[in-house]
């Protein structure tokens, strides 16, 4: 009986140990959670975003049927082509952050493979001095039957964009995703080559309004 009583006080004491434990060691889960956003993070992300959403509108606002659609070449994009590539860009890559690179579970053991900062990708991107041929998926094929659906499909998309960095609670430091030209890069900054990419094809539209041939009205 003596032995029993025994091994009821040791496995009482145990229980009381572990429940202690439990309470003054965060759970595994509790260890492994996300790092969101910094304040600072969000601003700048955020900022940019407005500003590059505001420069695209502000470079098609007022144009006509014939501005809209002129090409200044028949291997060059017209105005309308590289709207909808802007267009069809944003909600394919906002598509890839949410729906792939933040779908698994946080890898921060990669954030070594990122080679690039977040000032290069806002800078490079831009930069027309280097052309690059965009893929096929994101080839404009007429998806938008004119600049008011083309405008109200990339305004509902980076709505979506601005609304998930305003918001989220996930830790896109620690989720990555390969580039083809930029290798490896966190799903933070995935965001921010959003805003870079249309930024460089706000570029191209403006080249093609300066070309000598580009309809007066």
């Amino acid at each position: 009986m003596q032995a029993k009583s025994s091994h009821i006080v040791v496995a009482v004491a145990v229980l009381a140990v572990t429940l202690c434990l439990a309470c003054a060691v965060p759970s595994l889960a509790q260890t492994a959670a996300s790092h969101p956003l910094t304040a600072e993070e969000r601003e700048n992300a955020l900022k940019s975003l407005q500003a590059t959403r505001d420069a695209f509108l502000q470079s098609i606002a007022g144009l006509s049927e014939k501005q809209w659609r002129f090409k200044p070449a028949p291997d060059r994009w017209s105005i309308a082509e590289v709207s909808e590539h802007i267009t069809i860009a944003e909600s394919g890559i906002f598509g890839l952050v949410q729906g792939k690179f933040m779908a698994g579970p946080p890898t921060p053991e990669k954030r070594a493979e990122v080679k690039a900062t977040d000032e290069l990708i806002l800078e490079r991107v831009p930069d027309r001095s280097h052309k690059v041929q965009a893929p096929e998926f994101l080839q404009p094929t007429g998806r938008f039957a004119n600049e008011e659906a083309t405008v109200k499909a990339f305004d509902d998309a980076r709505k979506a964009t601005m609304d998930y960095v305003r918001t989220t609670n996930g830790d896109l430091r620690d989720h990555f995703g390969p580039h083809p030209m930029l290798g490896t890069l966190d799903a933070y900054q995935w965001i921010l080559l959003i805003s870079a990419h249309s930024a460089r094809h706000t570029k191209q539209i403006e080249e093609v309004k300066a070309d000598p041939n580009f309809p007066k009205d």
